[in-house]
């Protein structure tokens, strides 16, 4: 997968000026009333950062807002087809010049494309394009969806969702940008709360890349290792989902958590899901808002093009081909996107055939198989999306599949205790934290006063636990921390 080099001083700078436009963005929305002059003061602090991130990020995605205004105005007055048509056909234009020229030019041996194989991707394209086309086609459905520009450019570019989403839809915004209510300081403290929990997590990921031996983790494991075990695999598979879970999880509660306090509700973008027990319960809880944007706008209109349940389930495979696609326009998450309509596909077929069979199986038994199952086929899936070439993963597949490779080793010694600790210390925080929800209901016993009582010793605990992370990456060489899926 490619990295994106960042110098230290640059992503301090970038991260300072950040804080400083939310606290003027809190300030505005704690003491103003008038929703218009909210929604100009949050535009010029998103434009500002659209600035320091790029000049020519700023002229793209202005360039998109402009655009699908325009074509949501000529949509609005009339439902027709070619508005629909010209818009889609612009967004996936426009997608597509950045994220999927470049690669094809360095590919193809022609002289006329060499000239795009430099083309930057402006941050967060993937997503705002999608919300831009989830407007065009509310509106070709016939959602009542009337924004003006200054409210349109807003949902386009809001800084806490800009880069790396959630990806938001314009019916769930607009009433919250012509809201009149004023940021109450308990989102103020939800919030903050919730961008302390994401910012653990993002630190979690980085020791996971890292390793708590300076080189002994995930990318190490990828990128300088040229010989696997099955072991050696499994750990990897496993560690990257946990390494890209507490990354984008993590951005995701810091953007749901900045968005809260200025007083927004986004959509959640995970929900545990490594507590799935089947592949469709897991594409429920992993990047949710992707996951519904291509359920509800690629697969159900497709699907329903036609009655056949073959149909059915060969769009199933589309939809999860487009979902690869929508990461990078390689042979790696092609394979990836393929065989996740694969995992979906098998489990409705075991689904129909309990039913017709009428099969009852005790969920004792049944639940932590399907669970070990549904994880280990996830885990390995990871592989093809973070190998660095088809050959890479072909030869790890094959180490998983030998058992004489499972009596050797090749990572370093402190992954394989660095892989268990974080995945049993993330199980451990879901079954104590609906433990203390539990406990909540109940009045006299010792670990009801606990759980009520968890404002005084729970920040001791997260200090503490965050100041032991802090010692070990601060500790390591390399460069800052940066989000895995900026780069998508």
């Amino acid at each position: 997968m490619a990295t994106f080099p960042t110098r230290r001083p640059a992503a301090v700078l970038k991260f300072v000026l950040y804080c400083v436009v939310f606290l003027l963005s809190l300030m505005v929305t704690a003491k103003v009333s008038s929703s218009r002059l909210r929604n100009i003061a949050l535009l010029g602090g998103s434009y500002a950062l659209c600035l320091l991130w790029s000049r020519w990020f700023f002229v793209v995605i202005l360039l998109s807002t402009v655009t699908n205004f325009l074509i949501g105005r000529w949509l609005r007055k009339q439902q027709s087809r070619t508005a629909l048509l010209v818009g889609v056909v612009f967004n996936l234009a426009l997608l597509g010049s950045f994220k999927y020229l470049p690669p094809i030019a360095v590919a193809m041996p022609f002289a006329s494309l060499q000239k795009f194989s430099h083309l930057a991707l402006p941050l967060g394209i993937s997503f705002w394009t999608f919300q831009a086309l989830s407007y065009l086609f509310d509106l070709y459905r016939g959602e009542e969806l009337d924004p003006d520009l200054i409210e349109f450019a807003l949902y386009m570019v809001f800084f806490p969702i800009a880069i790396c989403g959630p990806i938001c839809r314009l019916t769930e915004m607009l009433p919250q940008f012509r809201s009149s209510a004023r940021t109450r300081w308990a989102d103020v403290a939800a919030g903050l709360q919730r961008i302390a929990t994401g910012a653990l997590m993002m630190l979690l990921a980085r020791l996971l890349g890292h390793g708590i031996r300076d080189g002994e983790g995930v990318t190490a494991g990828f990128d300088r290792v040229q010989q696997w075990g099955g072991s050696d695999v499994w750990f990897l598979a496993i560690g990257f989902g946990l390494q890209l879970f507490f990354d984008f999880a993590g951005y995701s509660h810091i953007a749901i958590g900045a968005a809260q306090a200025l007083g927004f509700t986004l959509p959640d973008n995970f929900a545990r899901p490594f507590t799935s027990t089947t592949p469709s319960v897991f594409w429920t809880c992993w990047h949710m808002s992707l996951s519904f944007w291509i359920r509800d706008y690629v697969f159900i209109p497709l699907a329903v093009m036609r009655r056949e349940m073959w149909w059915r389930n060969a769009m199933l495979v589309v939809s999860m081909l487009a979902f690869g696609l929508w990461h990078k326009a390689t042979l790696l998450f092609v394979i990836w996107g393929s065989y996740h309509g694969v995992l979906l596909l098998l489990h409705r077929q075991i689904q129909r055939l309990c039913d017709r069979c009428d099969w009852d199986l005790s969920a004792p038994i049944w639940t932590p198989l399907s669970w070990a199952t549904t994880m280990g086929l996830v885990s390995l899936g990871w592989v093809f999306f973070r190998a660095n070439s088809i050959s890479q993963a072909r030869a790890m597949f094959a180490a998983v599949l030998s058992p004489a490779s499972y009596t050797s080793t090749h990572l370093g010694s402190s992954f394989y205790v660095l892989v268990p600790l974080l995945a049993g210390g993330y199980a451990l925080t879901i079954l104590v934290g609906s433990a203390l929800e539990r406990c909540m209901a109940e009045t006299s016993t010792l670990a009801s006063r606990i759980s009520r009582n968890r404002r005084y010793w729970l920040p001791a605990a997260y200090m503490t636990l965050m100041l032991v992370v802090l010692f070990v990456t601060l500790s390591q060489s390399g460069e800052a921390a940066q989000l895995m899926y900026s780069g998508f």
